[in-house]
């Protein structure tokens, strides 16, 4: 489940980012020259989110995943509205930078910890995992645009994968709960 959710919130890190110049230039309309300022704004973004999943993955990955996915969803959401908005645009490229890699990297410490026993097995997993999603999301996301949807569409698509995530997330807790309860009754 936990590569299941690395690659989909993966995906829609790196649709969005893959379709970023498009989106700030024809968008946004941020000139030409401002965009390596707006990719390095991101990546400094991705670099505080590796920091602070860092810092928090051991101690509370639960509320750094659920609310950190549930910001990431809206932030998604909130992009694509407002991407005509330069000020927006720039500021939600740092925030979504440091979100998608909050979640990223404390997903893949998640793939880390149930795998204990074979730590190197878990790595690969999960880069694997992660490499399918850096994949398929800009793939999405370039379909989304050769559709007709225009620019804000790889940000939409984004949405949508964050979203599947969390009811991916939802639909697996409710049925580990189904599951424990089940047990539950049949050992009484």
């Amino acid at each position: 489940m936990t590569l299941l959710l690395g690659a989909l919130v993966n995906g829609a890190t790196f649709c969005v980012f893959t379709y970023l110049e498009p989106l700030a230039t024809h968008v946004s309309g941020i000139g030409d020259a401002w965009v390596p300022g707006l990719l390095a704004l991101f990546g400094l973004g991705s670099s505080v989110g590796v920091a602070l999943g860092g810092r928090l993955a051991d101690t509370r990955p639960l509320p750094l995943l659920v609310g950190g996915t549930v910001a990431l969803l809206a932030g998604w959401v909130a992009f694509a509205l407002t991407a005509g908005n330069p000020v927006a645009a720039v500021v939600l490229a740092f925030t979504q930078g440091m979100l998608s890699f909050a979640v990223g990297s404390t997903l893949i410490s998640q793939a880390l910890y149930a795998a204990t026993e074979a730590p190197t097995l878990a790595g690969g997993f999960a880069t694997a995992a992660f490499n399918l999603g850096a994949a398929v999301g800009p793939w999405a996301g370039g379909r989304a645009i050769a559709s007709g949807l225009g620019y804000r569409s790889p940000v939409w698509v984004g949405a949508l994968l964050v979203a599947s995530a969390l009811a991916t997330a939802g639909a697996a807790l409710l049925v580990r709960q189904r599951g424990h309860g089940r047990k539950a009754a049949l050992d009484a």
